[in-house]
């Protein structure tokens, strides 16, 4: 019985050292882990994060956002001045200021400017978002190009992206050495402005 159990607990403090030598606590394991990601790792970057601090897509959107922002005034100021006829007409109306036939008239002229205001707000919509459209576009082919030259000279096996805060999808969570997104970002940065000053 002594024999058994002294036997026990000999294999139990040698499967013990061999989860040690195995486990991330180890100095060579923890030197691996502090270390950046070696060529065939699988590596991931935050999209989000990307989009915010990227200087392309900050200068992109603060167009884009200059654009729509004027359309925008315009589709206000025709909605004011189609709500002003028509409170005008109103009035009018009520006082008894228009004949019959003037009033069926300015009621017409009134529908046809609605429906032309309602084509002007769709068709201004539709220019919105594909001022959008295109805006994200040129920053999704700009990151692509760039992650493509990136892992031309890395050589990852895979580069994931992950977007959200709560719980990030596809990468819940990762050894922080395979997140590559603060060294995509600098690098992008970098590229975008020598394009600038090449294009001046």
């Amino acid at each position: 019985m002594k024999k058994s159990f002294l036997l026990f607990g000999v294999l139990a403090a040698l499967t013990l050292a061999g989860c040690n030598q195995t486990s991330g606590n180890t100095p060579e394991a923890q030197a691996k882990s502090d270390s950046t990601a070696v060529a065939g790792s699988i590596v991931f970057f935050n999209i989000d994060k990307i989009m915010a601090d990227y200087d392309m897509a900050n200068d992109l959107r603060s167009v884009v956002e200059t654009k729509v922002s004027g359309i925008q005034s315009e589709i206000t100021r025709r909605e004011n001045k189609l709500q002003k006829d028509v409170n005008d007409f109103q009035q009018k109306i009520e006082k008894g200021l228009l004949t019959r036939s003037v009033a069926e008239a300015q009621q017409q002229k009134l529908q046809q400017q609605q429906q032309q205001y309602q084509q002007y707000v769709v068709t201004k919509q539709n220019e919105m978002a594909e001022e959008q459209q295109v805006m994200l576009n040129q920053i999704m082919d700009a990151i692509n190009e760039y992650v493509q030259a990136y892992n031309a000279e890395k050589q990852y096996a895979l580069i994931l992206t992950t977007s959200g805060d709560i719980l990030p999808a596809p990468v819940v969570t990762g050894d922080p050495s395979l997140d590559i997104t603060d060294e995509l970002l600098k690098g992008l940065n970098e590229a975008y402005v020598k394009t600038k000053a090449e294009s001046k």
